[in-house]
């Protein structure tokens, strides 16, 4: 008989939840253009406008303010491209959502380092800021909420703190964060701000691009006057729906935060126990409750990964993995990792459905997996 699934992959995808799944079947039934302005229409602009309010309550921004996408990706790159900026400055752990077309832009780049422990190391925003030439053009900054990788919680107050004196528009990419600890776009000072619908427990191909009013940005898709004439084409009325849905449940779950973090550190404090050797990365810093990285030095994580899925348990691989091709994590990298820790290590997401059963069962293959002599590196 075959053993039964447990997902621990969460920060790759949340399941679909309940109130998302039911609000995309109700608007299947509402087919009329968001544009159009007869009752069918008016029908389908109140679905967009009911999830516009749900996702800004979130994030504690204006419904205004949020601008829909397909997605993070979609909307990092609106706010990296969007505009000719005179300067950038990010963070080098960044998804490649972010590095990706920060690095294509034809504009002065500076790169902050990170420290060992998966902090971003800002303590010289301030001087690149007050080095920049005067301009007209304003320079752009982009410091993730939480990374995906390590869980690490980023010092992204600190960073407006530092660089709000000068003008410089911030961004960050909160699509790991948002949904699972508070996210406030207001009190943060923030200008711009991704959001990720499936992140949630919402449908994939939905986002949000949150941007503060008289932040200069140029429209992403030009062609028509949906999204505030920033992003034309016809909205994606079930998507969007589910998004909001998902917003809305994920707002009121975010008491469950304190419930993941205990099931968190049992699971790292067995792991830890049982198989002597065993890293859990980024252990001391500020982290989201649901994400540990724990490595086995001298072990492959993509070997470790097919053994976990093999025994029922869907994790994921610190490295890398494109084209059939393994390479190391740029985020390990960054913190300056050891070669066999980085290699070895795995990530462990949890999400609202995860038991302490579910714990104690992935402790106890962990210890098994671990035992077999033909993971040696």
């Amino acid at each position: 008989m075959n053993s039964p699934r447990t997902y621990l992959d969460h920060n790759a995808t949340e399941p679909l939840r309940p109130e998302a799944r039911a609000a995309m079947l109700a608007a299947m039934d509402v087919f009329g253009n968001p544009s159009s302005v007869h009752q069918e229409g008016r029908a389908a602009r109140a679905i967009v406008e009911r999830a516009r309010e749900q996702v800004a309550a979130l994030v504690n921004a204006r419904p205004g303010e949020v601008v829909f996408t397909s997605g993070a990706t979609e909307a990092n790159a609106f706010a990296i491209a969007g505009r000719r900026w005179s300067a950038l400055l990010y963070g080098n752990c960044e998804h490649a959502a972010v590095l990706t077309p920060a690095r294509r832009l034809d504009a002065p780049r500076q790169e902050l380092p990170c420290r060992a422990d998966g902090v971003q190391d800002i303590s010289g925003a301030a001087d690149w800021a007050s080095a920049l030439p005067k301009s007209v053009i304003p320079a752009f900054a982009s410091l993730g909420f939480a990374n995906g990788e390590t869980g690490v919680v980023q010092p992204l107050a600190e960073l407006v703190a530092e660089l709000s004196p000068f003008g410089v528009v911030v961004h960050s990419d909160a699509a790991q964060a948002a949904g699972r600890v508070p996210v406030d776009f207001a009190a943060l000072g923030l200008s711009l701000l991704s959001l990720s619908a499936h992140k949630m427990g919402g449908p994939k191909g939905a986002g949000a691009l949150v941007v503060r009013d008289g932040t200069p940005l140029d429209p992403l898709i030009a062609g028509g006057g949906q999204e505030r004439r920033r992003r034309a084409g016809t909205e994606n009325v079930i998507a969007i729906r589910g998004f909001g849905a998902a917003a809305e449940a994920a707002r009121r779950d975010l008491d469950q935060a304190q419930k993941i973090t205990a099931l968190r550190d049992s699971l790292e404090a067995h792991i830890t126990r049982n198989t002597p050797g065993a890293v859990v990365i980024a252990k001391e810093s500020p982290r989201l409750p649901n994400t540990a990285l724990i490595s086995m030095p001298g072990k492959l994580a993509e070997t470790l990964v097919i053994k976990f899925d093999l025994a029922g348990f869907a994790v994921s691989a610190g490295a890398a993995c494109s084209s059939g091709k393994v390479g190391a994590s740029h985020v390990l990298e960054a913190m300056g990792l050891p070669v066999d820790v980085a290699r070895g290590a795995v990530r462990v997401t949890l999400g609202r459905g995860t038991s302490a059963e579910d714990v104690e069962r992935f402790v106890a293959a962990w210890s098994a997996v671990m035992g077999t002599a033909a993971l040696a590196a």
